[in-house]
Parts: structure tokens; sequence; C-alpha cells
């Protein structure tokens, strides 16, 4: 194998087990910037090593047993440091016995809580609130998705040394903040929960539609929100708004092949080939959507991300648009808003009241949240507007409102689509 195959190897190996080492010395060491940075160490270490002496029978336990090693000399070192080498050292000595023997089970049952798995110990605390979802979305990534801080940046345009800073500060905070390496419990547990969903999805959503740049999707960055996503269904499966959020995410991406035309453009759901659209990720989209409302069925009610789920399976359901139960979408925007009342909501609300009830009576809607603060630079608000008044024949209006989504969004595709939409209210 050449060199530059063994860096290949060593980088899918390192995606795929990243989340997992890092866990498992961030359990040893109760930091997950130290436990990246001892995590890093080890990659370095193989990265030199394994060119020469070949990649091991079982890299993964390579790199795990390295950054271990690396993780106990830190706590006896900073033992010594402390003068307290005398205290802990037989707790070392039962650490390095164990590791050298690959039997943690003792430790485990010690540092477990009542979930005890490192990598949900790992996201929670990646996703703490204590730090901005920004910092949440760049340090996830690194520690839970294994990307390096050139692919972080190049994924939301950001010079490099922007993302490096932002993981920096991150880890700063947690280790400031005294952020525990544990899963809340309890009410708490819950309170975090929706932080943890709310940057796994924002994740997926900066693939599905970028906020800025040339490109309309980042497939990348869905794979890897789908990847924590699974991973998290797998740690917490008894949890429906976990199932409904997966259960969205797979049916969402289910589309993206259909999202972009031969021409490299974007393409509307309502234009989509739904030939197109990937029926294993539907099916595994509907059977979580299945389980979250089977969870969900003791509470009486979804939860805001089963709920999305559902209205994204009645258009996985439609083998065409005229197929689509619009009347039921609606009455899922109407549970949504009341769950998470939100001008957002309302908007996508009168996109369906229009497929369901016609355009006069979805444009009113549109237009009561003119004054929405939240919705004075959102250029879809304009887009929905633009889209109703053409279909009542009101072209030149239709056409400034296409021009001003253009003026408002940041990415080029989504540019392109809106003047394309004004030049054909017009007629051009």
């Amino acid at each position: 194998m050449s060199d530059a195959d063994t860096r290949r190897a060593i980088e899918a190996i390192w995606h795929l087990e990243a989340a997992r080492v890092i866990g498992r010395a961030a359990r040893l060491v109760r930091d997950v910037g130290l436990a990246e940075d001892l995590a890093q160490d080890a990659l370095v270490a193989a990265l030199e090593t394994w060119p020469r002496d070949g990649v091991p029978a079982n890299p993964a336990a390579w790199l795990m047993t390295a950054t271990r090693h690396r993780a106990l000399d830190h706590l006896r070192h900073a033992a010594l440091a402390a003068g307290k080498a005398g205290e802990i050292g037989a707790e070392l000595d039962f650490q390095h016995a164990a590791a050298a023997d690959d039997q943690l089970e003792a430790i485990d049952a010690r540092l477990d809580d009542d979930i005890g798995d490192d990598l949900l110990r790992l996201i929670f605390t990646a996703c703490h609130p204590v730090l901005p979802p920004e910092a949440r979305s760049a340090l996830t990534l690194r520690v839970m998705g294994g990307l390096t801080t050139d692919e972080i940046a190049r994924a939301y345009l950001k010079p490099e040394a922007t993302i490096a800073q932002r993981i920096v500060r991150a880890k700063r905070t947690l280790a400031a903040a005294r952020v525990p390496f544990e899963v809340p419990r309890g009410a708490e547990r819950q309170a975090r929960l929706a932080s943890v969903l709310e940057v796994i999805y924002l994740i997926f959503n900066e693939g599905y539609v970028a906020t800025a740049g040339a490109d309309w999707m980042r497939p990348a960055l869905c794979d890897e929100a789908l990847r924590l996503g699974r991973v998290l269904a797998g740690l917490m499966p008894d949890d429906s708004e976990v199932a409904g959020l997966v259960a969205l995410m797979e049916i969402q991406a289910s589309r993206l092949a259909a999202r972009v035309g031969p021409d490299g453009q974007p393409v509307l759901l309502a234009d989509q080939d739904r030939r197109r659209w990937d029926r294993l990720l539907i099916r595994r989209g509907l059977d979580a959507l299945a389980r979250a409302e089977a969870l969900a069925s003791h509470a009486g009610h979804l939860g805001p991300y089963a709920l999305q789920a559902a209205i994204a399976a009645c258009h996985a359901r439609a083998p065409r648009v005229e197929d689509t139960d619009w009347a039921r979408i609606v009455g899922l925007y109407d549970a949504l808003a009341q769950l998470v009342p939100s001008p957002v909501v309302r908007l996508n609300r009168a996109v369906a009241v229009a497929r369901a009830y016609g355009p006069e009576a979805a444009l009113e809607l549109v237009d009561e949240l003119a004054s929405e603060p939240a919705l004075a630079r959102y250029h879809l608000r304009h887009a929905v507007r633009g889209d109703l008044l053409a279909q009542l024949g009101r072209g030149a209006e239709a056409a400034v409102a296409f021009e001003e989504a253009a003026r408002l969004t940041h990415n080029a595709g989504e540019r392109a689509v809106m003047l394309r939409r004004a030049a054909e209210a017009l007629g051009g």
C-alpha cells in the first residue's frame, strides 16, 4: 500500500472512529477539549507510523489504545504536578492494568451514569447550551463527525481561522464552566436534549439549503447530520422526538438527487421528478416516524420534529404533487403552531393553505406576516408571496416579490431561481 493509500485509509478510519476514541478519552480526563487533543496526538502518531509499519489489523483498537495511554499518562503527570501521586497512584495502576488488558468494565461501572455510553455523553457535552449555536455545530462536527477544521470551514464557507477559533473557544468555555462529561438526568436531560436535536438539525439544514455561497446544497453535511441522528436514535431508542428528527431527516434526504436538475440548477419541490426520490430513505423515514408515533401515544401528541416528519411523510407518500394530502398538512401545521408558535411555521402553513383552499386565502395569511420582525429580511416570505401572486395572475406584483427574494438571499442557486421566476411572471 502506498503512503497516499495509507493516509486515505487513516482518514477514513478516523472519520468513523473519532467520536468513540474521543469519548473514551473524555471519560478518563473529564474534559472534551483535552480528550480531543489527546486523540489528535494519537492520530498524528498513526500518520507517522502506519505508512512505515503498515495499517494494524484492528486500526480502531490501535487508535483507542494509543489515545487511552495518552490520557492515563496525562492523569499521572497531572497528579505528580499536584503532589498527589501517592493518593491516586493505586487508582492509576489499576487503570493501566485495565487498559493493558483491554478490560474497561470495572472502570465503566464506577464512571457510568444511567445510560452509560461515551458517545451520548460526548454529544450532550458538545451541544451544551453554554455554547452559542455556531460553536456547538462546529465542535459537534469536530468531535462527533471526525471532520477537520478545514472541512468544517469549507462546509460553512467560513475562513479556517474563524472555525478554528470557534472550536478553541468552545473547548475553553466548556472547561471554564466545568461542564461535566455526563448525560444529565430527568428534566435537565430533556432540556439539554432540545439543544442536541437543534444542533443536529441545524447541520442538516445547512446541507439541505446552504445559507450562502454558490452551492444550492452541501450533501456531505446532510450525511453527517443523518449519521449523528442515527447514532443518537440508537443510544436513545425510547425517545419520540429523537425518532421524529431521524424520520424528518431521512425523508428530506430522500429528495436530494431530485433537488438539482441536469443543468445543475435548483429544482423546487413541486417540480421535482419523484421517481428520483430515494425509496430506501423514504422507507427508513416512515419506519422512524411510526416509532415516533408509537412512543408519543402515551403523551397524546407528537413533538415538533415528529410533526414535521409527518408533514414530510405526506409529500413522500404522494406519487404526484397533485396527490398530496394538503388538508392534512394544514392540520399538522396547526398542531405544530400550537407547540412552536413561529412566523416561519405560519408562512409554511400558508403554502399548504394555498394548495388546499386556494391562493387568495393564503395571500391574506402571508400579508399578515409583513409586520413580523423575524421575517423582515426573510427571502422566502417574498418568494411565497410572489408564487401566490403569480397564481392569481398578478404577474407584475409577483415579479417584484421574486426580485426582492433574490436580493435578500445569500445563496447563488436560490437567487437564480428567484430571478427566473421573476422573468416568468412578466412573461419572459
